[in-house]
């Protein structure tokens, strides 16, 4: 009992439980007017999209990831705690290998899933490095533990993890690297945690970078983004929800 008042101590700590309340609210107030129509208007498969640039990659990719989420699935059987699903890996995974970056970034950790389809990536290209940035579980017991613990350790080297919330680790990773290849959104999906992680990296992106924003159905900001800067992109269904993808090559 005093273990789990200690841990409920901690979190509150850490957190402002009146602004994750108005947080809350926010996320229904937006969902409420989501774009959820919209996406389904523009979606198309993400399969044949992937396979239209490089079929021999794709059957890597769906090889690769499947490996990926049998070991995935092994370890959090051991550690039996919901950590949620990941992002659309097999995306990943290809942007990853075709576009053979030298910097990733994305946000939204959790389990790992999306990390370790993209250090698998890294690996096999041989070169590249993932910043990422997560905020902890606090409602579990040492949660910095569990965030990625589906990676395996041999990838870890060319992962550099930042774990005190979007708006104190962006700025940090953007002052680490020359540029951002790939960015990956998948943590606030308010259109304000949105707005902050895309304007902060905005001017680190690289010509020809890949930007991938999980959930979009939940507001407008991905419509907004594109359709007011003329952007070309693609809208891909992936587990009842759907992700945005925009970059000059989307145009192949």
């Amino acid at each position: 009992m005093r273990k789990a008042v200690n841990i409920l101590n901690n979190s509150l700590k850490r957190r402002n439980l009146p602004v994750m309340a108005g947080k809350v609210l926010l996320r229904l107030t937006e969902r409420s007017g989501g774009s959820g129509e919209w996406c389904r208007a523009q979606a198309g498969s993400c399969e044949e999209f992937l396979k239209g640039i490089d079929p021999d990659l794709w059957r890597e990719t769906q090889a690769v990831t499947r490996d990926l989420a049998a070991q995935g699935q092994q370890r959090l059987a051991g550690i039996g705690l919901d950590m949620g699903g990941g992002g659309n890996y097999e995306l990943l995974y290809f942007l990853c290998r075709h576009k053979r970056p030298s910097a990733v970034v994305e946000t939204g950790v959790a389990a790992g899933w999306s990390s370790a389809a993209i250090l698998t990536a890294l690996e096999k290209n041989g070169q590249g490095t993932l910043y990422s940035s997560d905020f902890p579980y606090f409602r579990y017991e040492n949660p910095e533990s569990l965030i990625g613990c589906v990676v395996p350790e041999e990838l870890k080297n060319r992962w550099r993890l930042f774990i005190d919330g979007d708006r104190n680790n962006l700025p940090q990773i953007v002052a680490s690297v020359p540029r951002i290849d790939i960015f990956h959104y998948d943590s606030d999906k308010s259109i304000a945690g949105r707005r902050f992680a895309i304007e902060t990296v905005q001017a680190m992106l690289a010509d020809d970078a890949a930007v991938v924003f999980d959930d979009i159905q939940d507001n407008n900001h991905f419509r907004d983004y594109v359709e007011k800067a003329g952007k070309p992109f693609r809208v891909f269904e992936f587990g009842g929800k759907y992700v945005g993808l925009t970059g000059p090559f989307v145009e192949t």
